[in-house]
């Protein structure tokens, strides 16, 4: 088992945004985490990533705890966070973007890692002196992604990767996942879009108001999906 999530409660002052949140998942496979706004998605990755502490519960990856760990440790540890909204250098070059996500890998493992990259994002390759601001927002979206490879991650965490893009580049963001799973690297992934979270998840999970109200294989929540849109994401 790469990720194991046990028992995890987690507050916003005295807002408890996650309670008593179980989940496995295991190497070389995508989980899923659906939900409404407001669900607690974002908080549970925030908190595997060490942006924010638990107040219970224990977070195990590749059999070591690492809920007590700064967030530089854990991304050293193996595990890169792709946060909602992309959050790239905006006024930095694709390629100054592409160097800040290896700044904790040796230069040799930088540039193996971008060779690799180039190979999923070509199109990264041919803006790498254009300010990241300036890029479309799936390019955007693209270099956010590379950014978090360079690092050289065994699990990936991906926040609303197609959020805000045309089907086009959502079909391509898509791709780019399923690559980089083909690759070996895992995914913990929160999606909005239902049939792209079922699609490329081998388990998912449905979060509503801070708590776990359904999970199983993804085949299994495909044939519930309109169930799902109706009950859990209000749509």
């Amino acid at each position: 088992m790469l990720l194991a999530i046990k028992e995890l409660s987690v507050f916003y002052d005295k807002v408890e945004a996650v309670r008593g949140v179980s989940l496995t998942l295991e190497e070389g496979t995508v989980v899923s985490l659906l939900g409404a706004n407001g669900a607690g998605k974002t908080t549970t990755l925030r908190t595997v990533s060490g942006l924010k502490s638990p107040t219970r519960g224990e977070i195990w990856y590749a059999g070591r705890r690492i809920d007590n760990l700064p967030p530089q440790e854990i991304v050293k540890a193996g595990i890169a966070h792709v946060p909602e909204g992309r959050r790239i250098f905006p006024k930095m070059s694709v390629w100054e973007n592409l160097l800040m996500g290896g700044y904790l890998v040796k230069d040799e493992e930088v540039k193996r890692g971008l060779e690799e990259i180039f190979v999923h994002f070509p199109i990264l390759k041919e803006r790498l002196k254009q300010q990241g601001g300036s890029l479309s927002g799936g390019e955007q979206q693209m270099l956010a992604i590379a950014r978090a490879l360079v690092s050289r991650p065994r699990l990936l965490l991906l926040d609303e990767p197609t959020l805000g893009l045309s089907p086009l580049v959502v079909q391509e963001v898509t791709r780019i996942i399923e690559g980089i799973q083909q690759k070996g690297v895992s995914v913990l992934l929160v999606e909005q879009n239902v049939r792209v979270a079922l699609r490329l998840a081998h388990r998912a999970y449905v979060m509503e108001r801070g708590v776990i109200v359904l999970g199983g294989p993804s085949s299994e929540l495909v044939a519930q999906s309109d169930y799902v849109k109706r009950a859990y994401l209000g749509m």
